[in-house]
């Protein structure tokens, strides 16, 4: 039997309840957040695909992997796909899968420089005014959600930089190179904090007086797909995670793609993450209006 086909068998028992443990995995979050919204989980599928394995001895080893789930989720009558990824550790003893461990990615939030948006005179004379194209980026998001575009580095906290690719592929000008605390832009092998930086970017989107721009709405529901999601999850103004919205539920709720925490067509409050605190906090912008 295949490591692979272990792990399978190991996560279709926790499915069915027949794998007992007193922590919650993410399938159980999953399970009650959309409970707790009036939807329910109606099918799942899981596979787990391996990316490296430390030894032990003879017979103890580790294998660490990336866990692949799919949820059919039921609003009354209507019925949509969510999936997501996480990484994993299986220690096995012998052919036998003994512990599995859920390893959380970093949300860490860099300390920067504080950024200008616009103060030269020069950066007035062109407004660098554009039409966002929402179906691109979506496009872009639905692309790219669980893999990573070779033309752009990848970062071990990727969740901005990948909104930023999202951003850019609907037509958002680029602008302040090569000044990493100034405007937002992608060069070669730099780029700006507010390209990479949860935190950066949210206060640009707020802040910046050309390009792109995000205005602020007071409610969820009020985005639609194109539109950015910023997350302060322990509630103390730094900020961590950025989404953009892929699509809208039967309630007229936002749904969410990611990185980081890997993820298509999420229900956008993250109430299921470890991450998330009685604390969170969010700032929902509309893109280009």
């Amino acid at each position: 039997m295949t490591v692979v086909t272990k792990i399978k068998e190991y996560w279709l028992e926790r499915m069915n309840n027949k794998h007992r443990s007193t922590t919650p995995t993410w399938i159980d979050r999953k399970r009650m957040m959309h409970e707790k919204r009036g939807a329910s989980v109606v099918r799942i599928t899981a596979d787990g695909v391996p990316y490296r394995s430390f030894s032990f001895g003879d017979s103890t080893y580790k294998v660490e992997y990336d866990l692949y789930a799919t949820f059919l989720v039921k609003q009354g009558g209507h019925f949509y796909i969510e999936e997501g990824q996480e990484r994993h550790a299986a220690f096995f003893e012998g052919e036998r899968l003994v512990k599995d461990v859920y390893i959380e990615p970093s949300m860490l939030v860099e300390e920067i420089p504080s950024i200008e948006y616009v103060r030269d005179y020069e950066d007035w004379e062109e407004d660098l005014r554009f039409e966002y194209d929402r179906q691109k980026a979506v496009q872009y998001a639905n692309r790219w959600w669980n893999s990573y575009n070779p033309a752009y580095k990848q970062f071990e906290n990727d969740c901005t930089n990948f909104i930023s690719q999202c951003l850019r592929a609907g037509g958002a000008p680029m602008w302040g190179s090569p000044a990493r605390g100034k405007g937002w832009w992608y060069s070669g092998g730099t780029w700006s904090y507010s390209w990479t930086v949860a935190n950066a970017l949210r206060w640009y989107l707020s802040g910046a007086k050309k390009g792109l721009k995000g205005t602020e709405v007071e409610r969820a529901r009020e985005l639609i797909p194109g539109d950015v999601i910023c997350y302060d999850f322990e509630g103390d103004g730094r900020w961590n995670h950025n989404t953009i919205v892929v699509e809208k539920d039967a309630f007229g709720e936002p749904l969410v793609n990611a990185h980081t925490y890997n993820s298509y067509h999420r229900y956008w409050d993250y109430e299921d993450s470890t991450a998330y605190t009685a604390n969170i906090k969010y700032k929902f912008f509309r893109i280009g209006d």
